[in-house]
């Protein structure tokens, strides 16, 4: 038993390629077996109808010939229907021509001795007794045998005879064979083209694969699963389709998807549709850090193209929590500010001191009493208007560095004093609305850093005053292009150095999509751009 157990492991297939080569024999033996016994049926068929009509067609026109209808009335006393019936046979191939009269005598036979003897077979009923032409098969004298069987009239058509010529089936059977020959032959070449192809697929599938084999398939695929599984981040992959192949634990969480529901072949546009990945397959365009929503979640998306000759094969997806990222940006965002805001004034103030030092030494006592009372409260009034204008430390934080950032760079930033901003809803998160102002104020410095001295001006306005939080952020630079107006706001677009290489304007144009917010763009009344922000403060 184990010596047969042994032998059977040893012919089991162990590479990919024995495995393809053993599938594909049996498939070819399969397909022998059923060709052949499809296509000798049909041939035995078609040929036995043949046989049988070329019979039932012989013996009718035999019945016709005047001659043998006249000797077989009168006895046929010469044998001449023996000689006419053999002549016929010979001529047709027939195995044997029998004619009878009413009574079933035999006047002709290929054996001589059996004439005058009765017909066997028992199948002259519906010829001698109701006058029909048929085919029969019947066991006669010389073997089984396929008969063409008709009734013989007189001029009043009343029988006097029959007609009975057949072929044995012996010789039908030899004929099916020699028949068969040419399919038997068209088998086995094909049979022999289906094993030099899975000789020839099993290579190609073998460079397919990598070279790995079935075992090794099998450890990737496992192994994958159990990577997948334990990333945090959402994984997703679609095929060219559109379909999921692949989504992780953690995506079908975000997804809204319970962890024992099947997603595999279902579209992603029916799954997460929010996530685009549909568009990423028709542009073949990879895109980075994208912030959508996702069924109330705030998610941040990598989504790349997998092409394969130079295809587009499908996409993958990683994506995460926004709120995970948030609280450690909000905080290294705040260390940056204040970092910022420290270092200038430190800059500023250490050059107030040296201009201070230097009219003390020079003994401009009274120069040097108004250069630090003019500071001291110019920049104490703003702070009380910043605290009494704007009550959220986050986004004062931002105004007051953007307002120290441009003493710095020497430009003339001002802000109307009739600007308030205390009634701001708690579903507008500071952090948004610190980015709008940040980059539309780092986009506006940019603006007039290309001009003279005297015409470095920005100036800003804000007010929260009915149903929505209005921004104006207004420079005396260049102005924006007419063929930017459309673009300015996407990702990469810039004009002339402005902005910070066209992603400043591009984080302005996302935060307020999640807002609802809108901007406008315009010419002002300093000559430059001037930028129009609407935030609704009810939540749609």
């Amino acid at each position: 038993m184990r010596s047969w157990l042994h032998i059977i492991s040893r012919l089991r297939p162990a590479t990919i390629q024995a495995h393809l080569i053993h599938m594909v024999l049996a498939l070819v033996v399969i397909q022998i077996a059923v060709s052949w016994h499809v296509i000798s049926g049909l041939t035995e068929e078609m040929l036995h109808e043949q046989i049988g009509q070329t019979a039932l067609q012989t013996a009718r026109t035999i019945a016709q010939i005047p001659r043998i209808r006249q000797a077989l009335l009168e006895g046929d006393p010469q044998g001449e229907i023996q000689t006419l019936a053999e002549n016929i046979r010979t001529q047709t191939g027939a195995s044997f021509v029998v004619i009878g009269d009413s009574a079933q005598k035999r006047y002709s036979h290929p054996v001589p001795a059996r004439i005058g003897q009765t017909f066997v077979g028992g199948d002259t009923g519906p010829a001698l007794q109701e006058g029909k032409s048929y085919v029969s098969e019947a066991v006669g004298t010389l073997g089984r045998s396929l008969r063409g069987m008709t009734p013989i009239l007189d001029e009043d058509n009343s029988i006097i005879g029959f007609v009975s010529v057949g072929y044995l089936s012996e010789s039908i059977h030899q004929s099916i064979s020699a028949h068969l020959d040419k399919p038997l032959m068209y088998i086995i070449g094909m049979s022999v083209v289906g094993i030099l192809s899975a000789v020839v697929i099993a290579g190609r599938l073998k460079k397919l694969t990598l070279g790995l084999e079935p075992s090794e398939i099998t450890s990737l695929y496992l192994e994958r699963v159990a990577v997948l599984q334990t990333i945090r981040e959402g994984v997703l992959a679609i095929d060219h389709h559109g379909n999921i192949r692949v989504a992780n634990q953690a995506a079908q969480r975000y997804a809204g998807l319970s962890l024992d529901e099947r997603f595999a072949g279902r579209p992603a546009s029916g799954i997460i549709p929010e996530a685009g990945l549909e568009q990423a397959l028709r542009t073949g365009q990879s895109e980075f850090d994208q912030e959508r929503t996702v069924n109330g979640q705030e998610l941040i998306f990598n989504i790349v193209p997998v092409f394969q000759d130079q295809k587009i094969q499908g996409v993958v997806a990683s994506f995460r929590r926004k709120d995970e990222l948030d609280l450690l940006a909000a905080e290294l965002s705040r260390v940056q500010e204040y970092s910022e805001l420290l270092r200038v004034q430190t800059h500023e103030y250490s050059n107030k001191l040296h201009t201070i030092a230097g009219l003390i030494q020079i003994e401009a006592y009274r120069e040097a009493l108004e250069l630090v009372v003019t500071e001291s409260s110019g920049y104490e009034e703003f702070i009380r208007f910043l605290g009494e204008s704007v009550p959220h430390p986050v986004i004062a934080a931002i105004i007051l560095g953007k307002y120290n950032r441009a003493k710095e760079l020497r430009i003339n930033f001002a802000i109307d004093r009739d600007s308030s901003m205390a009634d701001v809803p708690k579903w507008i998160r500071q952090e948004k609305i610190v980015t709008i102002v940040g980059n539309l104020l780092d986009n506006a410095f940019d603006a007039v850093l290309t001009q003279p001295q005297q015409l470095r001006m920005v100036e800003m306005s804000f007010t929260d005053l009915g149903n929505d939080i209005v921004f104006e952020v207004e420079d005396a630079g260049p102005g924006v292009a007419v063929d930017q107006l459309e673009r300015i706001f996407e990702k990469g677009v810039s004009s002339k150095g402005r902005g910070r290489r066209g992603v400043g304007l591009y984080l302005v144009r996302q935060r307020l999509d999640e807002l609802n917010g809108q901007i406008m763009v315009s010419r002002g009344s300093l000559g430059g751009a001037l930028f129009t922000v609407v935030i609704p403060k009810e939540q749609t």
